[in-house]
């Protein structure tokens, strides 16, 4: 099967993270996440705006709603092809964080979500960020940190092995953390943080502790019968209605 040469993912592979986009976009609190993004860029009507990482391309859909010039930027071709067929008020590029399709000091607010961590040079990716926006331009940074991930389980010396081996498996699985470092060292200036938690108490995320499990299974972190326990033991949770998980994600906002 064909594969995008830059993302390295399959057509297939790229509906899976579709549909777990789709899955994250209607989540407790993302919503209400995205509407606090969008004032922290503080954009006049009209004000170019870059949504790198776009996905399927609702932020950019919906900042071009508010009356932004917006521009989804991705770099998987099936992504952006989906995202233009959804949302044919917003446009849509294929692009790299660290080639983005803008001339120097071309955008008044650069947004990316749930992107950084998967850059092998995060502070290349923000000195972009700075090149394309113009003076007074902002940036707004959201994303979770991998090895937090607050799952309630019966055996805690098991969740947390799960939770960890899969962070080891992402790129920079615990970006958010130096992101204001990284802004500040790129000489961006009122750099502030925030922290917006999502709770899930029913079995919308059942599919996501499964890829928990399976991923930590495949790194050889746990054995076969301890990632199918830990499932099942999620799954009767969720059924019963006691399944917890929260997921804090952190938005980092600066000025160019």
């Amino acid at each position: 099967m064909t594969k995008n040469q830059t993302t390295g993912r399959t057509g297939q592979e790229t509906d899976a993270l579709i549909a777990l986009l789709d899955l994250a976009d209607h989540l407790p609190g993302a919503a209400e996440l995205r509407a606090r993004s969008y004032e922290l860029l503080g954009l006049a009507p009209r004000a170019a705006v870059a949504d790198v990482g776009c996905g399927s391309g609702r932020a950019a859909a919906e900042l071009a709603g508010l009356g932004a010039r917006a521009i989804g930027v991705d770099p998987d071709e099936r992504m952006i092809d989906v995202a233009a067929g959804r949302w044919p008020a917003a446009e849509f590029r294929v692009a790299e964080a660290y080639a983005l399709p803008f001339a120097d000091g071309e955008l008044h607010g650069y947004r990316a979500e749930k992107v950084y961590h998967v850059l092998d040079d995060p502070a290349r990716a923000v000195a972009e960020a700075r090149r394309v926006l113009a003076p007074g331009g902002r940036i707004v940074l959201l994303g979770q940190d991998w090895d937090t991930i607050v799952i309630d389980s019966g055996d805690a010396a098991l969740t947390r092995r799960i939770v960890h081996a899969r962070a080891d498996l992402v790129t920079s699985p615990r970006v958010v953390r130096g992101t204001r470092n990284l802004l500040l060292d790129a000489g961006f200036t009122d750099v502030t943080v925030e922290v917006h938690t999502s709770v899930v108490t029913d079995a919308t995320l059942v599919a996501v502790l499964a890829d928990l499990a399976g991923m930590a299974r495949s790194a050889g972190a746990v054995s076969a019968a301890e990632a199918e326990g830990w499932l099942a033991e999620q799954r009767e949770r969720a059924r019963a209605g006691r399944l917890f998980l929260a997921l804090p994600l952190f938005v980092t906002a600066a000025t160019r």
